[in-house]
């Protein structure tokens, strides 16, 4: 419980907006929405207002975050500006997972939220839509300190056998089976959502409850790692929605297994 109130004291906005809220909200000049996904879903109709931005647009070499003040520059043109309020959505949930955490990783965790269903929930509501296509952004994002967000292959080797962590595996059964970090519990993003076809987030409490069934007690803290870092910034948004402490491990399974030494279960 202590881990809960400490992160949503840290938090100066919801992790995750419903469209009615979101709807509401369309005017004001301090939410900025950003659609990440699909380019041609994103053209076919887009929430109006919403600029775009290619996850690719973060990453370098080995699916890698860009140095932070690269980063910073993509997301302001995006629309991210200091003193605003992000809102994410798509039409690919593990994407807008990746961008919230990117974020996250420049110090903007408390400035961002995730729209629950995204883009299939909002046009199932019938909610407004546009192909208007906004000018890139100017405004100017600060990189700030966030130590505690992305982790690498020593970090996460140097803990598994931790007891005070946990380690999930964000991947398919068959993937798992094809080799995987000792001591980790595989978990599936699907099991995230009430509705697997608007992909509208289970309640708070069932994703605590997830989490649960998945081995996490109430004093561990959670690392993600999936083939790439995809799903695991899916599941570490649900962890951080959920209260749970969190770090995600970017370059995940490929990174690891490119180094003989790092020990794998098949």
């Amino acid at each position: 419980m202590l881990h809960v109130l400490a992160l949503l004291a840290a938090a100066s906005v919801e992790p995750m907006v419903s469209t009615a809220w979101l709807q509401a909200h369309l005017t004001d000049p301090q939410v900025r929405v950003v659609f990440t996904g699909d380019r041609g879903v994103y053209d076919r109709a887009h929430i109006p207002g919403a600029r775009f931005i290619d996850h690719m647009d973060t990453v370098g070499d080995d699916h890698r975050l860009l140095p932070t003040a690269e980063l910073a520059r993509a997301l302001a043109r995006a629309g991210a500006a200091d003193g605003t309020h992000v809102v994410l959505y798509g039409d690919t949930p593990m994407l807008t997972g990746w961008m919230y955490m990117t974020l996250a990783a420049i110090g903007h965790e408390g400035d961002v939220s995730m729209l629950d269903g995204g883009i299939n929930l909002w046009r199932s509501e019938g909610r407004p839509v546009s192909t208007e296509v906004p000018p890139p952004a100017s405004g100017a994002l600060t990189v700030r300190a966030a130590p505690d967000v992305v982790v690498d292959a020593a970090y996460v080797r140097a803990r598994l056998q931790t007891p005070a962590i946990k380690v999930l595996d964000v991947r398919t059964t068959r993937e798992w089976d094809a080799g995987h970090l000792p001591g980790a519990t595989l978990i599936l993003w699907q099991d995230l959502f009430a509705d697997q076809r608007t992909l509208k987030f289970k309640s708070i409490e069932e994703i605590r409850g997830v989490l649960a069934k998945a081995g996490v007690a109430p004093d561990q803290s959670v690392v993600t790692y999936c083939a790439v870092g995809l799903r695991a910034s899916l599941m570490y948004f649900a962890a951080r929605a959920a209260g749970v402490p969190v770090r995600v491990y970017v370059g995940s399974y490929t990174d690891w297994q490119r180094d003989s030494a790092n020990p794998i279960v098949r």
